[in-house]
């Protein structure tokens, strides 16, 4: 019995290797291209870049498009983690920019050859296949590198001051992460739209940073100590408070939001990095008529009118230096590569944006 076991066990083990010897040669037999697709969510272990078969026209309305950089956000951390249940496999990616390769017929917007760039999902991989209308043709003194390090970061803090908490010459606005990409962004750009701008980080260093990046203050934030942070805000703005707080720290600045914010001001919470805000209930906007919204850029930006007007925008502010972007550091393409980048966005200690070279 044990020796007819042997044989059976034998057999099915050579099956496998079979199997898998022959998927192997049928995946190499195709053309692929390289991709970071995660089969499960979890943590830096399921983060790998893998071969999967390559893009090609649909015949209607699509493009290829070879990525020469993917900007590293932190709501990749969200999808390989688990925080948004996603169907799997998938590949993650937010935002590339690279150079459009092949072109469907009836796609009259875009040629071979263009620079472009593009978000939406999807975008850790080689090459890529998307809808024509999701792509934004690039402008010449704008690159690739710079497009993917200012996209979706910088539609996100032009969304957030026109949109979430439309911002007027003289207002105070408040940006909590302030070293981050998108905090340099909200800095500069809130600048460049006439307001005061008061930044709040966890370093002194980053404190700096964000001065030379637009804002007029600068403030640690201890969750120890929120009464110093609120008592310093209170006797910054002589009193008013915070018309615009954009808040991308999440739970650990959220109660201090509502004792800095100025009457009738609007707390725009777009990030999680310290953890979800909390439930509350509408009665705390009371005492001041506060304003409080959960954007997401998809939202602002679901049309081809939306996204063509607003990426105009942010070109012509970076065109302009109004707006300068600030690169971190970049990361290869690779399985080390971006398990390097996810723990050190979500480390907190960078500052500007991170890319990846592909």
């Amino acid at each position: 019995m044990s020796h007819r076991l042997g044989l059976f066990t034998r057999h099915l083990s050579s099956l496998s290797l079979s199997t898998t010897a022959k998927s192997n040669v049928s995946l190499r037999a195709m053309s692929t291209v390289r991709a970071l697709q995660i089969e499960q969510q979890g943590g830096p272990e399921v983060v790998q870049v893998v071969p999967v078969p390559a893009p090609t026209l649909s015949g209607s309305g699509k493009v290829v498009v070879r990525n020469e950089y993917a900007g590293v956000n932190m709501i990749d951390t969200y999808h390989f983690g688990g925080l948004y249940k996603l169907q799997m496999p998938i590949v993650i990616g937010q935002e590339a920019a690279g150079v459009v390769e092949a072109v469907d017929p009836d796609v009259t917007s875009l040629r071979v050859g263009d620079r472009v760039v593009q978000y939406g999902g999807g975008s850790y991989i080689e090459k890529q296949l998307l809808d024509a209308e999701r792509v934004i043709k690039l402008p010449d003194s704008i690159d690739t590198r710079a497009a993917a390090a200012c996209y979706l970061q910088g539609l996100t803090a032009l969304t957030l001051l026109t949109e979430s908490a439309p911002v007027k010459k003289g207002d105070w606005i408040l940006v909590t992460a302030a070293a981050g990409g998108v905090g340099l962004l909200l800095c500069q750009m809130g600048k460049a739209f006439g307001a005061n701008v008061i930044a709040v980080t966890s370093t002194e260093a980053k404190c700096q940073l964000a001065k030379a990046h637009g804002a007029d203050h600068a403030l640690l934030y201890n969750k120890e100590n929120p009464e110093a942070y609120i008592s310093a805000i209170r006797d910054i703005t002589s009193g008013h408070g915070v018309d615009a707080i954009l808040d991308g720290v999440g739970a650990d600045t959220w109660e201090a939001n509502f004792e800095i914010a100025a009457r009738k001001g609007t707390i725009a919470t777009f990030g999680n990095a310290s953890g979800p805000v909390p439930a509350f209930a509408p009665l705390k906007l009371s005492p001041k008529n506060l304003k409080v919204c959960r954007p997401t850029l998809f939202n602002y930006v679901a049309t081809r009118e939306e996204r063509e007007r607003y990426s105009a925008q942010l070109f012509e502010l970076v065109q302009s230096g109004k707006v300068k972007i600030n690169i971190h550091d970049e990361y290869a393409f690779t399985t080390e590569g971006l398990r390097q980048a996810f723990a050190d966005i979500k480390s907190r200690k960078t500052t500007g944006k991170l890319v990846v070279k592909i």
